[in-house]
This record gives structure tokens, sequence and C-alpha cells, in this order.
């Protein structure tokens, strides 16, 4: 792994997760039949791993690490540094995995992570900004900016309900 790229896999990870949890969450509570959190948490898990693993073996394929097409181990060790888009995820899943239990009703679920993935959004932005030496206010801008994608899936899930 090169010098910087295990801070830029984590923040890389955690927008991405954040975001693909919040619109995955919203398109499947909304699928029009009964509510199924149970399902719904599946199904961004899923997708979650498949994402980490897709990104992994990417990144893998473009550090040239495939020889004579085998899985070799910095394969895998390039395909499980992928682990901040799975944690990112995680409160999703959670929260839905809250409502299959019975704490919370699906929609419910769907509010509180919309809300949470979107303030982990700004702090994504604000600590890949600090990160990249910035200024506190360049750092809430950067922060505000990744807030813009949680607040665009939450406008989209508003106006397909």
């Amino acid at each position: 792994m090169r010098r910087g790229e295990p801070l830029q896999r984590l923040l890389f990870g955690g927008v991405y997760g954040s975001v693909l949890a919040s619109a995955l969450a919203a398109a499947l509570g909304n699928e029009g039949g009964r509510p199924d959190p149970g399902y719904d948490a599946a199904w961004v898990c899923a997708a979650a791993v498949a994402a980490a693993a897709a990104h992994g073996y990417a990144h893998a394929i473009a550090h040239r690490r495939i020889v004579r097409g085998r899985v070799t181990p910095r394969i895998l060790a390039s395909v499980l540094s992928e682990w901040p888009l799975l944690a990112a995820a995680t409160p999703t899943v959670v929260a839905l995995l809250g409502a299959y239990a019975g704490w919370w009703s699906e929609e419910g679920a769907l509010d509180v992570s919309l809300a949470l993935n979107t303030a982990a959004l700004f702090g994504w932005g604000l600590w890949a900004a600090r990160a990249a030496g910035q200024r506190w206010l360049a750092c809430c801008r950067a922060g505000g900016a990744d807030v813009l994608l949680g607040l665009f899936i939450v406008v989209v899930n508003v106006l397909t309900k």
C-alpha cells in the first residue's frame, strides 16, 4: 500500500459507504409492499460487501497485483482494506435491524439512518479537508459539500413517496 493510501481509503470508504447505505435504504424502504426492514438490512449489508469487494479488487487490478490470474494475499489484503465502507454502512443496517426487532418503525429507522449518514458525511468531508491541511472554514465548506450528497438522497426520497 502506498504512503497516504490508508487514510485515503478510510475517507473514501466512509463517504461511499454512507451514501450507498442511505440510497439503498431509501430505495428499499419505498418498494410499495409490506415493510420488511430485515430484508432491507440484508440488502444494504450485501450491497456494501459487494461494493467493498469490487473496489478492493479494482485497486488490486490498478496496482498490478494480479499475477497470472491468481488470487494472492496482496489481492485479499486489498479487498480487506475496504472495511471502512462496511463500517460506514453499519449504522443503517443496525437501524433497520432495530426496526425488524420491533423497536421502532421501518420509516423511523430510515429517517434516523438518513440523518446519521448525512451528519457522518459532514464529518468525513471535514476530516478529509483537515487531513489535506485546509483551514477550518475550508474544512466546514468541504463537510457542507458532502452533506449535499446526503441531502440529495433525502430530497429524492421525499419526492418519490
